[in-house]
């Protein structure tokens, strides 16, 4: 199914066209007909282009499961706000260690999303992932972020929340690592299908004969 623009869109493709008519009209004297219809094709345009996007529009028309598509679709329209929120809580975190672990978190999420949106039959592997660990991890960002902004800061419990920040990335890398897995299962199946055909059109391969060396003279 097609995108359907947003509001957001059509009140912008309608104030770009309204403020367009009259300058092209008056500012230079264009007949108004000619304004009308190149103010209605430039906020068309804009229209279009704040539409939502469809990230699985190809998979759609290849027969991909619907059901599957749209579960993972909206898995990760509430994953994508969380990253973005992570990323604006790492700015504002002073300590560098702890910011740069967990802009980390947040490439490795979206390496995640982009995944999924290559193939979203293997959001099995990463369910967990999008919808325990990244809301958690955004909250414990978030934590961080407040326990280091306060008058006295809680040394202990900054502390233990740097920690858990670690072993989130940890977990990150894990299900990231799900997904690679996920590839090289496939490449296995593809390897064995091709020489499964290729032995089939050219013959088995037949293993190398055993190469003789000769003995030095006793």
């Amino acid at each position: 199914m097609a995108a359907m623009p947003s509001g957001l869109g059509w009140i912008a493709g309608g104030v770009a066209a309204a403020v367009l008519l009259p300058s092209l009209v008056i500012g230079l004297a264009m007949p108004f007909w000619i304004a009308l219809a190149i103010s209605a094709a430039a906020g068309g345009g804009i229209v279009v282009a704040l539409a939502p996007r469809n990230r699985f529009a190809a998979l759609e028309a290849s027969g991909v499961a619907r059901g599957k598509i749209e579960f993972a679709n909206e898995l990760l329209a509430e994953a994508e706000p969380l990253a973005e929120q992570m990323e604006y809580t790492a700015s504002a975190i002073r300590t560098r260690v702890a910011a740069d672990r967990i802009r980390h978190l947040v490439t490795i999420a979206r390496d995640i999303f982009a995944a999924i949106e290559r193939d979203p039959l293997r959001l099995d592997r990463v369910r967990r992932f999008l919808t325990y660990y990244l809301p958690r991890a955004a909250e414990i960002a978030e934590a961080y972020r407040a326990l280091e902004k306060s008058t006295v800061p809680d040394t202990a419990r900054l502390a233990a929340t740097g920690d858990m920040i670690d072993r989130l990335d940890a977990a990150f890398t894990r299900y990231a690592a799900n997904l690679q897995d996920a590839d090289l299962d496939k490449l296995d199946i593809e390897l064995k299908l091709l020489k499964s055909s290729l032995d089939e059109d050219l013959g088995p391969v037949q293993p190398a004969a055993p190469v003789e060396t000769k003995r030095g003279m006793s």
